[in-house]
């Protein structure tokens, strides 16, 4: 079994998600008392939201480059980095390390072309939301991306940041959260991505009348698949 090294901490409520996954991944594989060889390099989030308020993406691709380098200096053999926001460093990580990092978004398409499905509502931090590393990818594979408008914006990522990146999960922010769905599907989403990996404690495919894509889920899948190749 191939070590996988997960970039964590942000949030710890995602990386506890990734871990899960990936273990019951690895012992349904391998069955018996058999778990997943994991490496986990745990950032203070605390640091990461700060500077994120900040803009200041130049010390968070350090931080970043240091979790990267140490994986692979601990013996990962490829790299998962444990939250959709922080993709927007993935090209400074891949300069520094020569091991794989899978991609959420591009592991996120490929799902979403298995469904032959080509719009989907993109949920997220506001910088999942609003900014181009996460929507390029899908429209590079032919997936058209809508959001919600900037006061859902607001509010999707205020839930995120105040509630669900501390475990919180709030009845009120789950309706508002269907309501801002439900929207979405009426101004033509075929599909929902939960582009955060907190937003799965809160929503789940039951709770959608269209296919929705956990990219906590997808991503922890497709690292792990990755290892058995």
């Amino acid at each position: 079994m191939k070590t996988i090294g997960l970039i964590g901490g942000i949030t710890p409520q995602s990386t506890i998600l990734y871990y899960q996954i990936l273990n019951d991944l690895a012992n349904k594989e391998f069955g018996g008392n058999h778990s997943c060889k994991t490496i986990i390099h745990s950032l203070d989030f605390g640091e990461i939201s700060s500077l994120q308020s900040q803009d200041d993406w130049d010390a968070l691709d350090e931080i970043m480059k240091g979790a990267g380098k140490s994986l692979e200096k601990a013996g990962a053999d490829l790299i998962i980095i444990c939250a959709n926001t922080m993709h927007l460093s993935i090209d400074a990580v891949r300069g520094v390390v020569s091991i794989p990092i899978i991609h959420i978004a591009e592991a996120t398409a490929y799902k979403i072309k298995e469904q032959q499905i080509n719009e989907v509502a993109l949920l997220g931090t506001k910088y999942t939301m609003e900014k181009d590393f996460f929507k390029d990818i899908l429209l590079s594979n032919g997936i058209k991306v809508i959001i919600p408008d900037f006061k859902q914006r607001e509010k999707i990522h205020d839930v995120i940041y105040s509630e669900l990146s501390k475990g919180i999960m709030n009845s009120a922010s789950k309706q508002i959260y269907s309501q801002i769905i439900d929207k979405l599907i009426g101004n033509g989403a075929k599909g929902v991505i939960l582009g955060c990996t907190e937003i799965p404690l809160l929503i789940q495919q039951g709770d959608v009348s269209v296919p929705v894509f956990d990219t906590t889920t997808i991503h922890a899948n497709a690292a792990f698949n990755s290892t058995l190749k």
